[in-house]
């Protein structure tokens, strides 16, 4: 027995010394290192100028923002950067499955005229009081927005709004902005809010992070959102949204906006109203609870939504918003490629270098914030937290930061889109029907987009300390 033992021990040892001879002829000499160091720096240098080109795309908008998105694993695949399956692997990420699901769900909520009874219960409770029907308006308006598309619930409350500013004698002027605006502070609520939340949780869970959790986004987007309906109710929001009488020819340009966002809306009967809703229900609480993985969830409520004829099939398939899903899909690999070449490291160390050795988060926050809420303003704000999520997340590691506050920043930086009739589809939609100027949304859009950066300031490294 111990002849057999001590036979074993040195079989043993003679495969560890074979072994490790093995691996010392292995060992790379200095110019393979060097070359392989070198290789590694091209590559980086590819990614960035993929990057810059794909900004450039983005902020000139020359060709379609997906076809934009989705030239870039091309790129990275052409050029060395990635493997085919590492450049298309953005197709079949969770994310951008969950967000095709809930647009499905959303989708039926407006089919069957659900959205619509919502809104009209809310704001009949307001008894004809001016400032009560704009906070049923606005309550409502960010409480569908928190779960379902910002653009389709703009376009559900937009005639039901103008028609009840128009009962209680008010001009549409007053309404129809903060409807807007408090459909962009609705969506960072939570993670299937905006597109922006879960670009960030994608760009975390790439970067080996844990993901925020359905409902964590509201730890920021709640203050946000209250915040901006006390601001847009009281008497400065009040004085500074226009005040002035639209043409008839408007209500044109609402039924026109209304047909291209919903198609043309048949109330269905109460049962399917009813069912849309319990599904929409379901669907969040299963999210919220755990009992079932996110992505999962949102595809079995939209086969649900299909086989209960709450919505038809070419319908749920026309709900998608396919802008966002190759959004999604195009920039992902992107933001992989960033860290693996570490192009993103070397857009941190210039950062940071700029910024000084000792530059606090804070500084770090607040030039995320404004860098990315300006760009916001005047493109696509998917595709503007594509590009800095990254960044953000490079940098916060350069400095040995948590990256979950700065990375929150940026998502809640681009839904500050307030400033201009082009920063969301929302304030696209309500520039004919309200009469509005691009002067208009400076005045009110800018003191709200500062309200929102303290918000952010004093909040978030409260629940996500930096160190």
């Amino acid at each position: 027995m111990k002849k057999s033992i001590a036979l074993l021990l040195l079989v043993l040892m003679a495969f560890s010394i074979f072994a490790g001879a093995v691996m010392a002829s292995e060992e790379k000499t200095p110019e393979e290192i060097a070359a392989e160091e070198a290789r590694q720096r091209q590559l980086a240098i590819y990614t960035l100028i993929i990057l810059a080109v794909v900004a450039f795309f983005f902020i000139t908008e020359l060709i379609p923002l997906a076809v934009t998105a989705m030239c870039a694993p091309v790129a990275l695949n052409l050029t060395g950067v990635l493997t085919p399956a590492q450049a298309i692997s953005g197709l079949s990420n969770s994310n951008t499955v969950l967000f095709g699901g809930m647009f499905v769900v959303g989708a039926a909520l407006f089919e069957t005229g659900a959205a619509g009874k919502i809104g009209d219960f809310v704001v009949s409770k307001a008894k004809g009081k001016p400032i009560l029907i704009l906070l049923g308006v606005l309550l409502v308006t960010a409480g569908l927005s928190a779960v379902l598309s910002n653009t389709g619930t703009t376009a559900v409350m937009l005639p039901i709004a103008i028609g009840i500013a128009s009962s209680a004698g008010m001009n549409r002027s007053k309404v129809l902005m903060p409807l807007a605006l408090a459909a962009g502070l609705g969506g960072t609520i939570t993670m299937v809010g905006t597109p922006p939340n879960l670009l960030v949780n994608g760009v975390l869970e790439g970067g080996g992070y844990e993901a925020f959790g359905f409902f964590e986004f509201g730890v920021v987007g709640v203050p946000m959102t209250i915040v901006g309906i006390i601001y847009l109710l009281s008497p400065i929001g009040q004085k500074l949204l226009p005040d002035r009488k639209v043409a008839e020819e408007a209500d044109a340009a609402v039924a026109a906006a209304v047909e291209s966002e919903l198609g043309g809306i048949e109330e269905k009967p109460l049962s399917k109203q009813y069912l849309s809703a319990g599904i929409l229900i379901a669907v969040v609480l299963i999210m919220a609870t755990g009992i079932m993985n996110l992505t999962i969830a949102a595809i079995l409520g939209a086969i649900v939504c299909v086989l209960t004829g709450t919505i038809d099939e070419k319908k749920a398939y026309a709900s998608i918003d396919w802008v966002t899903i190759f959004l999604f899909a195009g920039m992902l690999p992107l933001a992989d490629a960033m860290a693996q070449t570490g192009a993103g490291k070397m857009i941190a160390d210039v950062v940071i270098g700029g910024l000084g050795e000792s530059a606090s988060p804070f500084v770090l926050m607040t030039a995320i914030f404004w860098l990315t809420c300006i760009l916001s303003q005047f493109m696509s704000n998917t595709a503007c937290t594509a590009l800095f999520a990254p960044i953000a997340l490079s940098i916060a590691e350069g400095m040995g930061a948590s990256p979950y506050a700065v990375l929150m920043t940026t998502a809640m930086a681009a839904s500050c889109a307030f400033a201009t009739p082009v920063g969301t589809p929302p304030n696209t939609l309500v520039l004919g029907p309200g009469g509005y100027r691009f002067n208009d949304y400076v005045k009110i859009g800018v003191p709200l987009i500062i309200l929102m950066y303290i918000v952010n300031i004093a909040i978030l490294p409260i629940f996500y300390p930096f160190f």
